[in-house]
Formats: structure tokens, C-alpha cells, sequence
């Protein structure tokens, strides 16, 4: 496990690999935003964000979402996986929204996690792009960027990752260190290819450089 000076060591270099990352979800309103993040469950960013620009021009409101037969709603995001599921949680979660929340997206984690849908994953990335919370939402790149690196154990569950990291990164940083380490699994310890030769972390990354020794066996 990787100690305090470390940790700030790899914070440093995500810093300075990824100065500007950022929620790359294409949204201009947190509801826009809670709808993205529902569909980005078990699919790209990238995918998500080719299907959002017609969804968003014909949906303005949770209203809308409620004006629509289930049926039609499927059809509009039918190229995103499980858009079955997703199109009944988005009109669920709508529903939430205008009866108990007079039709604005609820800002505390808590109140985000009752909606349809949304899990603490959504609700940390919500509450931290839309409203500015501090958080740090776990998804696949940060949990195995956190265990490849040795920040957490290969044995923790997402929970143990989320508070181990909330443990071990500054407050003030949670936000910003959270989509950093996402664009550093992203374009850079990716899952199956990652760039280990050129990694500047490699000198702390003990899965690394077992990836090393091994290329070197191959040869």
C-alpha cells in the first residue's frame, strides 16, 4: 500500500497528465447531466454523448420524459445498452423529480439516491459536477487505477475504495483527483493495453512492473 507521500506523488502527476479533466458527459443542466449519467451506466462516455444532443433537443424537462410512451423513449436511446431498464428509470426518476421535488434535481447524495436509477456512483457524480459537492464517484477506470497503483486493496469492494481514497485525498481535492484518475485509466492505465512503458508511476506501481517483467520474458 502506497503511504501518504505517495499518494500526493500520484495526485502531483494525474495533476500534471490531466490538468483539465473533466466530466466529459455532455450536458447544460444538472437534470441533463442526471439523465447522462443514468445512460453512462455499462456504456461510454462517448457513446452516450452521440445519442444525447437528439434526446436533449426533444426533452427539455422531466415533463417531457412523462409526455412520451415508455415505448418511444426506448426507441430514442435503443443504441445505449439496457435502454429498456434505462427509459423506465428516467421516467421514474422524472416522476420523483415534479411530485417530490417540484421539479428540480435534488442536490443532497442522499435525495439524489432515491431516484430511479441512481446509485451512489450517479449520485456522487452529480452532486459533485452539477451542485459542486465534494465527492469521489468510483467507477471502473478509478477503482482499477486505485488497485493497480496500491492506493487500496485488490480485494476491496467499490465502497472500501470510495472511503479508503476519501481517507487518503484531501477534501478540497476529491472532486478534481476523481476525474483525473478517470482520464488517467481512460487514455493511460487502460484495462487491457496499458501504457505501463511510458507510465511515470511505474517506479510505484507494483502490478506495473509485474506487466514489465513479464513483456520482458516474452522477448
Amino acid at each position: 500500500m502506497l503511504n501518504k507521500k505517495q499518494i500526493q506523488y500520484c495526485l502531483d502527476v494525474f495533476e500534471e497528465m490531466f490538468p483539465d479533466a473533466d466530466c466529459e458527459l455532455n450536458h447544460s443542466n444538472p437534470f441533463e447531466l442526471l439523465v447522462a449519467v443514468v445512460l453512462s451506466a455499462q456504456a461510454t462516455d462517448a457513446l452516450v454523448n452521440k445519442v444525447t444532443p437528439g434526446l436533449f433537443e426533444k426533452y427539455k424537462s422531466p415533463y417531457d420524459y412523462m409526455d412520451v410512451p415508455l415505448e418511444e423513449l426506448q426507441q430514442d436511446i435503443k443504441r445505449i445498452g439496457l435502454y429498456r431498464n434505462k427509459a423506465k428509470n428516467i421516467q421514474k426518476l422524472s416522476k420523483t423529480i415534479i411530485e417530490e421535488f417540484d421539479g428540480q434535481v435534488p442536490q443532497t447524495k442522499q435525495e439524489l439516491e432515491s431516484l430511479a436509477g441512481v446509485g451512489r456512483k450517479t449520485a456522487n457524480v452529480v452532486a459533485s459536477v452539477a451542485f459542486g459537492e465534494p465527492a469521489i464517484a468510483v467507477d471502473t477506470h478509478v477503482e482499477r487505477v486505485s488497485k493497480r497503483l496500491g492506493i487500496c486493496r485488490w480485494k476491496d469492494s467499490v465502497l472500501e475504495v470510495e472511503k479508503t481514497l476519501m481517507r487518503k485525498v484531501p477534501e478540497d481535492q476529491w472532486s478534481v483527483t476523481h476525474h483525473r484518475m478517470i482520464f488517467f485509466g481512460r487514455y493511460h492505465c487502460k484495462a487491457q493495453r496499458p501504457e505501463c512503458e511510458e507510465c511515470p508511476l511505474l517506479t510505484l506501481c507494483r502490478e506495473g512492473q509485474k506487466r514489465m517483467k513479464k513483456r520482458e520474458k516474452v522477448k
